[in-house]
């Protein structure tokens, strides 16, 4: 079985000494799924159980836990391996949107210069030699100029260049980018991922640690700012959407003398190290997503060029119609018309995706807002807190506790031998025992 990566990173972040709860909180995982995969990392990584008197149980794994494993999995040495290829993969096919932009437009515009000047050579043969000053003039759609100033298209830092003889300054730059032109050109076409990929890891997260900041001991109002959908009316009485919670965490309801119920999660009591309380919002708040991590200079750099790309397209597509010039200038000019549905798909595509995926994101970002402001609203619940939610907090404090494992708490471990071990803890059993027949007298 080959270890969960994401318990490792939490391992990792845990400095290598965990229990269960730790896990479960740190990655947002169900209790029985931290267990499982603890286990399976401490028995293929080298990793040892600590067990305290009280019966829970301590991970312990070695720092170079990552090495042992890559050498015992090829999965694991592909898996770094295929990351590093993907790397470079994506980013090709990132840049490659912005290549065949730039490619498109300099095929459809020296084609239609060649074009042009095949037609304006031809006149002047049947105007009788005339003059041929216009010869070249085809080439005036690329200034001598651009040439010069190539790589700014491909520079991250692009606002805030200067291209010779066009700015004396720039008085307020765009927002910097990361992105170089051609990196951003796939941002504009495609966006830049899910902003809310890791969702649900997130908030099982925040949920994990409300629960754990109060000592493991909640009320159902302090866990719903981060829920979605709570039912009917029926439904939240009964407060049917702790159950998933409960079975995520191995929570158990509590219920009070006057017939409120708390609830109570013993495994998130119990941590191998004392941790202060972490921060975690008030809420479960959804990012928004964007239309691009671009500038708005680079995105109105990309629409400035799609519009070029398309309209050329156009022209090119009317000066194409003569088929008679397409067969007598061949070569360039035959094969950009072999290709030339492929262009105009292209520059249209180019413009109609991020338009269509501009109005998806506004409805997505729509949805997304009344979600948080519903979350929000239950918020005001707690700070508000009337009566009964109050005996409520009080009846859960109740149940509040946090137990730390250190190394004086260990009965048993399977880093040392049995023998050595109880040797070790000579004195410890001598004094248990005096204290016990001293209590028995």
């Amino acid at each position: 079985m080959t270890p969960n990566p994401t318990i490792m990173q939490a391992v990792e972040q845990l400095d290598y000494r965990a229990t269960i709860g730790d896990v479960a909180t740190h990655a947002g995982l169900e209790l029985d799924l931290a267990e499982r995969g603890l286990l399976a990392l401490a028995s293929e990584a080298g990793g040892h159980l600590q067990v305290a008197e009280t019966g829970d149980i301590v991970y312990q794994f070695p720092k170079n836990f990552r090495a042992i494993l890559r050498n015992k999995y090829w999965q694991l040495q592909w898996q770094e391996t295929w990351q590093k290829i993907w790397r470079v993969l994506f980013y090709l096919i990132r840049i490659s949107f912005g290549t065949i932009l730039i490619a498109s437009i300099v095929l459809i515009f020296l084609t239609i210069a060649i074009i042009l000047i095949a037609a304006s050579s031809s006149r002047d043969d049947n105007g009788g030699g005339g003059s041929r000053s216009g010869g070249g003039g085809g080439f005036v759609f690329f200034p001598h100029y651009w040439l010069s100033d190539i790589w700014y298209f491909f520079s991250p830092n692009y606002n805030t260049y200067e291209p010779r003889g066009r700015r004396q300054k720039v008085e307020q730059p765009s927002p910097k980018s990361n992105l170089n032109f051609l990196e951003a050109v796939f941002s504009f076409l495609f966006g830049d991922g899910n902003p809310n990929a890791d969702r649900e890891e997130r908030r099982a997260q925040e949920v994990g640690t409300v629960i754990r900041n109060h000592q493991g001991a909640v009320v159902a109002e302090q866990i719903a700012p981060y829920l979605d959908d709570l039912g009917n009316e029926f439904a939240r009485d009964t407060e049917d959407y702790m159950l998933p919670v409960l079975v995520k965490f191995n929570g158990r309801p509590e219920v009070s003398p006057d017939g409120q119920i708390v609830y109570h999660f013993p495994e998130l009591q119990i941590s191998a190290a004392q941790r202060k309380s972490q921060p975690v919002p008030a809420y479960f708040r959804e990012r928004l997503w964007r239309f691009s991590q671009a500038s708005s200079g680079q995105v109105m750099m990309a629409i400035g060029l799609g519009a070029l790309n398309f309209v050329g397209a156009l022209v090119l597509g009317a000066l194409l119609r003569d088929g008679a010039i397409v067969a007598e200038l061949g070569g360039l000019v035959a094969f950009v018309n072999s290709i030339y549905w492929l262009l105009l798909a292209y520059g249209t595509a180019f413009l109609t995706i991020p338009l269509i995926r501009y109005f998806w994101i506004q409805w997505r970002n729509r949805a997304i807002d009344s979600r948080n402001q519903q979350r929000q609203e239950r918020v005001t619940i707690l700070t508000q807190a009337p009566p009964h939610l109050q005996q409520k907090l009080d009846y859960a404090r109740q149940f509040a506790a946090e137990t730390v494992i250190g190394k004086d708490d260990l009965a048993y471990t399977t880093e040392t031998d049995l023998a050595q071990q109880e040797l070790d803890r000579a004195d410890k059993i001598d004094a248990e025992w005096q204290r016990r027949l001293e209590s028995g007298s």
